[in-house]
């Protein structure tokens, strides 16, 4: 039997196809190239060119490729754009994954695995480190768009035979560490890339987005994950689902939290370059701090992380950004 992943050509769903290919797995991927891209995904998968709203589609593929799990990355993650075009996330996040849902019911799939995120929390108001039992406040159309998703999945598992593990990832960063794949999107929001690009002067200066939040340094404060840390939760999602398990959810991060600024730092430090900072008022959407609670995570699945050091994470990060002009030449 074969996995389905979804978005297998974006800069998570590319890391996750080398996970389980590196576990022996056998891979298919459907992705419509909309921000991922076909080099990007490793020769021994099977890759397909396709939108996962396509149901026929995505029933023929579940059927010819004897498909028995989906990991379901495709969809659209930038807070500021989902506030400017909130129709474009309730469609890319919400509409489509309906879509998608509704062929692995008609075709039987048991086992599913959905990429959250921590925007479903919000602003949260009694513990952080956040607790998945916490009010689900989003304060995006991204936020809730997953947030919507999330609650279809659990009402589908409760009508029908749907077993799921739904991830709620806070900050992902990284790459991974032989090289293979990193985040390649044109464009991308996150901190470290941006960083990264400024260390090697393929930006003029770095923004930063507040530093009048309650934080210790005034910048915001956010749980960042490796990227190969990430995806190895996954393939244990995955296991917890092959021995039975009927459905969990759980926080991906490290229980603690950097700001934006003692980032900014360590890629100044890793690299040994300085760049310019610029400040700029808060972005529509951000919170000041928000760090995972992944005990349950790791107690459940028996997950443990293996490069929880921010200087890796920026290494590795470091080391993508220098090859990616020349991956993105032989493409």
């Amino acid at each position: 039997m074969s996995v389905l992943v979804t978005g297998g050509a974006g800069y998570i769903g590319s890391h996750m196809v080398w996970e389980l290919l590196d576990h022996g797995e056998e891979v298919v991927v459907l992705d419509n190239l909309s921000t991922g891209f076909r080099w990007a995904v490793a020769d021994r998968a099977k890759f397909i060119e396709g939108d996962i709203a396509d149901q026929r589609l995505v029933e023929n593929i579940i059927l010819d490729d004897k498909i028995d799990t989906i990991i379901h990355f495709a969809g659209s993650v930038v807070v500021p754009e989902s506030i400017k075009n909130p129709l474009k996330y309730y469609d890319n996040n919400t509409g489509k994954s309906r879509s998608l849902v509704q062929a692995a019911v008609n075709c039987g799939i048991d086992k599913f695995i959905f990429s959250s995120t921590a925007a479903v929390y919000g602003l949260p108001e009694n513990s952080n480190p956040v607790l998945e039992n916490a009010v689900l406040t989003p304060m995006s159309p991204y936020g809730s768009s997953k947030l919507m998703t999330e609650m279809m999945i659990r009402d589908v598992a409760n009508a029908y035979d749907l077993r799921y593990v739904m991830l709620r990832y806070f900050n992902v960063a990284g790459a991974d560490g032989a090289g293979r794949v990193g985040l390649s999107t044109e464009g991308a929001t996150h901190l470290i890339k941006l960083a990264c690009e400024a260390a090697l002067g393929r930006r003029p200066y770095l923004e930063i987005y507040g530093t009048d939040y309650d934080t210790p340094d005034g910048s915001g404060v956010r749980d960042f994950i490796h990227i190969s840390d990430l995806v190895n939760a996954h393939y244990y999602a995955l296991n917890f689902l092959r021995e039975g398990g009927l459905k969990f959810t759980a926080n991906c991060g490290y229980s603690k939290g950097y700001s934006v600024l003692e980032v900014i730092e360590a890629v100044k430090r890793v690299s040994g370059c300085d760049f310019e900072i610029r400040h700029a008022p808060r972005r529509e959407g951000d919170i000041g701090s928000i760090i995972a609670n992944a005990d349950r995570l790791m107690s459940r699945l028996g997950w443990s992380p293996k490069y929880d050091n921010l200087d890796y994470i920026i290494a590795t990060a470091l080391a993508w950004e220098g090859n990616l002009i020349e991956y993105k030449k032989q493409a």
